[in-house]
This record gives structure tokens, sequence and C-alpha cells, in this order.
């Protein structure tokens, strides 16, 4: 019996160690990037084009100006992340149309695929020149890539509620309490 539980736990512990990974950290981020790409992008494809001008104070930016600051965002942090060049790409402007921008924002979510295929966290605390001209380790990328896409896929839902649209991720909350009110009916 002793033999069975010892051989047990080695053969658990075996398989424990066996689904550890090196980049546990790059694993999270290159998970969490369909979901956002997926939310972001489908967001911005709800919103009508006649509405990419809308702000919802005069303080804030225009629905056109969050798509591209996203775009340059995402080349950003995602080249930090990755640890490879930002692209030379064609800057979008927040005046540019709807299919520009939507366009731009795919390509972008592509180079960060790309781009967080080659993160590796033994690189977390190298050195990289951030925004403000000063140096941080890369770790400080890695935890702002995520909170960048929340924060922007967040601003963009309000804008979408604020028009009377539904988000994106609204939308399975829906369907799933109609699903929950339709097992109710049946039960009656």
């Amino acid at each position: 019996m002793k033999g069975s539980m010892l051989g047990c736990i080695v053969l658990l512990s075996a398989a424990a160690l066996g689904q550890q990974t090196k980049s546990p950290a790059s694993d999270v981020l290159r998970t969490m990037l369909a979901g956002r790409e997926k939310n972001t992008v489908a967001a911005f494809e709800e919103m009508p084009a006649d509405k990419y001008g809308y702000k919802p104070t005069a303080d804030q930016m225009t629905f056109g100006h969050l798509a591209a600051h996203i775009v340059s965002s995402n080349y950003l942090f995602c080249s930090y992340v990755g640890d490879v060049p930002k692209p030379k790409t064609e800057e979008v402007k927040d005046t540019d149309g709807k299919d520009k921008l939507v366009a731009a924002m795919k390509a972008s979510f592509e180079f960060c695929h790309t781009a967080l295929a080659k993160a590796d966290d033994s690189k977390m605390n190298d050195t990289i020149t951030w925004l403000d001209g000063k140096p941080r380790t890369r770790a400080f990328a890695f935890m702002a890539l995520p909170g960048s896409w929340a924060d922007h896929y967040g601003a963009a839902a309000m804008y979408l509620r604020l028009n009377g649209l539904v988000p994106p991720t609204a939308k399975k909350e829906d369907k799933k309490e109609e699903k929950k009110e339709e097992k109710k009916e049946e039960k009656k």
C-alpha cells in the first residue's frame, strides 16, 4: 500500500513538473492575446463609421483617436515584450476612416502575435527605454501590456454604450442570461 501511494505521488509530481514552463509570464500574455484581440477588434467593428468622430466630452479623445492609439500602443508594447524592433508602418490618424483604422488595428494585433511568440521571461530584467525616456526593466512592459489592452477595451465599450450599442463581451452575457431564462421557462 505504501509503495502504491509513493508511486502515485512520484507520478503526480512528475506530471506537475512536466507542465511547468520556462516562460510563464510570456505564456500568459500569449494566452490572453487571442481574447483581447477578438473583443477589441469586434468593438471597433461594431461602432458605425459615422461615429468614429464621437467623443463623450470635449476633453476626451474621439473613438477614431482611441483606435489609432491602440494601434500605436500594440506596436510599442509588443515590441518591448518580444524584444523585437517595432515595424515601420504607416501611422494612422484619428481622422482616417473606419475601414483603415480597423485594418491597422488587426495588423497591430498580428504583430503582437509575432512579437509575443518571441517573448521570453529570461529577458524580463533587460533594460529598455520607456516612454518617458528613462530606463526600465522589460518586466515593466510585461505588466503594462495587459493593462493597456484592458483599459482600451473598457474605453471602447463605454463609447459603444454611450451610443446605444452593446459591447462584444456584454453580448455573451446577454446570451448566457437568455439561456438561463429559457431553462427557467422550460422547468415551469
